[in-house]
């Protein structure tokens, strides 16, 4: 009697012991190589890091790099962005809102192991900016004020260039510009489209050497460079909410870890990624430090 009670009780201590270092085991997050990432990373590990996990950080990668590292289990926990999951990595064509965007690929993601958590406000999709000042002298504040404007002129005087500046993949991409003039109604010479790199499109759009050029919305460069972002009020461009995804196995070791990463999510939104973006791209700020001063604003560490 006395051997089986000992025997269930160094039963029942081995399996704490073995929950315990499940656990305890170290959490790997993984981040891209662009400053928002590496604040949203970062941000994750020292935030974890308060709730007494150990953590290791692996930023830096690529995207495709990042996703693959997680299928094959070498990250635990990243960001990831609902449009890039959608178009990028299962190959969906169809386009969706932004509802029907998560809703899918939490699916097809899920059939892999992989845990979308609760999404959040953080939309880092593609937008057109223009100058402040020229914005408000013009009231341009949707794609369709610019629509509208650009084919005033044009019926006016023809002669009236409108530069736009966009990246060499969007100019082409049979989901770029052409059919989004389809949708606004408006038409541009080949002469107004500027091709550039993506950072070049800021800098102009600065120097008002554009009259409106593709960014992206959350890019500290909007508020330092004094551009406003024009509403996509017809919902040309895709959703790309940043979220937590976790590999399935690791939430079910760690059982609080999905309701502390969705507490992280509940508090980020694109107006506080702007402006986390700036501080370190324009006010040149270590990370570091951008991120401990979020935490502590939103009571978090």
């Amino acid at each position: 009697m006395k051997n089986n009670y000992f025997s269930k009780a160094l039963l029942a201590a081995l399996g704490l012991l073995i929950a315990a270092q499940a656990s305890a085991a170290t959490l790997v997050v993984g981040g891209k190589n662009f400053t928002e990432q590496l604040l949203l990373s970062s941000m994750t590990a020292q935030y974890l890091r308060a709730q007494g996990y150990d953590v290791e950080l692996k930023n830096g990668l690529g995207s495709t790099l990042m996703r693959k590292a997680q299928e094959s289990k070498q990250l635990d926990i990243v960001w990831e962005y609902t449009g890039t999951s959608l178009i990028v990595y299962n190959h969906v064509e169809e386009k969706l809102d932004p509802g029907a965007t998560y809703a899918r690929v939490k699916e097809l993601d899920g059939k892999i192991g992989l845990v979308w958590l609760n999404e959040s406000a953080l939309n880092n999709t593609y937008a057109f900016a223009m100058p402040q000042q020229l914005a408000n002298d013009l009231q341009i504040n949707t794609l369709e004020d610019l629509a509208q404007r650009i084919t005033q002129d044009q019926q006016q005087d023809g002669s009236k260039p409108h530069l736009l500046g966009v990246d060499y993949e969007f100019a082409s991409r049979p989901d770029g510009l052409e059919p989004m003039q389809q949708l606004y109604g408006f038409n541009l010479e080949r002469s107004e489209v500027k091709q550039m790199d993506p950072g070049l499109v800021y800098t102009a759009l600065r120097n008002q050497q554009l009259f409106v050029g593709l960014t992206y919305s959350s890019d500290g460069r909007i508020k330092g460079f004094n551009l406003k972002l024009l509403e996509d009020n017809k919902g040309y461009f895709a959703a790309y909410k940043a979220t937590p995804v976790v590999r399935k196995e690791v939430l079910e070791q760690n059982p609080k870890l999905a309701a502390q990463l969705n507490a992280l999510s509940a508090v980020i939104d694109t107006e506080k990624m702007t402006e986390l973006n700036k501080r370190v791209d324009i006010d040149q700020e270590p990370v570091s430090k951008v991120v401990t001063d979020f935490l502590q604003q939103q009571g978090l560490i």
